[in-house]
């Protein structure tokens, strides 16, 4: 099968859209989160889209499926909030490596389908490795500044586990996402490259980063240009951003590390920003529109859809990604 940094080299990558907008069509009930097998669990499992890869693994695949067709070469597989820490919420620490094998499982299973019916488009999946619900950097309690909610090794540790499930389900690439504290984000990135060097392995890496608001700057306080500083000494397949903002509004923050990085960049934006109802109203053509500002400047390597998109989103983006060359890089095979 041909490498990624083979398939990066040839053409804009169009990665999927968002999970979360697609299990809302399906509207599951508690009952379908729990399934049988947690029909007794003592919390409520509602909202705990991760555990679907265990109770609803058809709805997963056929999400993964509607992506490809599409037109997605990368999907991501469905553990944005597969860390022990993140999972505490539902008292499901113990099952993170099994939600993060299976998931990553299921998406092999349907990449090898789509790659197999179209070699000469191979298909690849990547492991999403969300930011958890804590900062490292920054004190949730205004009365004690000095205050963590969690340690660089806890992160570290917990982000450890996940990836070596990634990797064991057939994660081609390691995605870490939705970055708002790069602190977090580096504890990630620590762990896979202990993970690399333990199993001698090289695995291609994604970082992703998120612009909170109009200052231009993640939660932890960095601008675009300095988010790309302080992690460029990782080996990185792609840096970019995604989620928080549409994509004219990310545009900016591209231009920012377009010329300032070797490594290729991606983005995932939302369809939008939210209406007061929380819901995305942008359609997939005025997606495309802003979309092809980036692919006409030279930005991308990587393109996807974040909160809000759709198939319907990703096959106008695939479209247009084909009518483009990528951003030349120096990435190394």
């Amino acid at each position: 099968m041909s490498s990624i940094y083979n398939e990066i080299k040839k053409r804009i990558l169009v990665l999927d859209g968002a999970m979360g907008t697609m299990l809302q069509a399906y509207k599951f009930t508690e009952e379908d989160f729990r399934g049988d097998r947690f029909k007794d669990y003592p919390t409520p499992l509602q909202g705990n889209n991760d555990l679907l890869s265990i109770t609803q693994p058809k709805a997963i695949k056929e999400i993964h499926a509607k992506y490809f067709k599409a037109g997605a070469d990368i999907i991501e597989t469905n553990t944005f909030s597969g860390t022990t820490i993140a999972m505490a919420d539902y008292q499901m620490e113990g099952l993170v490596y099994e939600l993060n094998y299976e998931s990553a499982k299921i998406a092999k299973e349907v990449a090898d389908e789509f790659t197999k019916k179209e070699p000469n488009k191979p298909r690849f999946v990547a492991g999403s490795i969300g930011p958890t619900n804590r900062t490292a950097s920054m004190s949730p309690d205004v009365n004690d500044p000095g205050y963590r909610a969690v340690t660089f090794d806890e992160l570290r540790i917990a982000y450890k586990q996940q990836v070596e499930a990634l990797l064991d389900g057939g994660s081609d690439i390691l995605l870490v996402e939705t970055v708002f504290d790069t602190l977090n984000a580096k504890a990630a990135l620590f762990a896979i490259e202990e993970v690399k060097d333990e199993r001698n392995i090289d695995v291609p890496v994604m970082l992703s980063g998120t612009i909170t608001d109009a200052s231009g700057r993640t939660l932890s306080g960095q601008t675009a240009e300095a988010f790309l500083i302080s992690i460029s000494h990782i080996p990185l397949l792609t840096v970019g951003f995604n989620c928080a903002l549409g994509a004219n509004l990310l545009q900016p923050h591209l231009e920012a590390i377009a010329n300032k990085t070797n490594f290729g960049v991606s983005a995932h934006p939302n369809a939008g920003l939210p209406n007061a109802f929380g819901e995305y109203d942008e359609t997939p053509e005025e997606m495309g529109e802003q979309i092809e500002e980036y692919l006409k400047r030279d930005l991308i390597n990587i393109i996807g859809g974040c909160c809000g998109t759709s198939p319907e989103h990703i096959r106008v983006i695939a479209d247009l990604a084909t009518k483009y060359q990528p951003r030349e890089t120096n990435i190394e095979l």
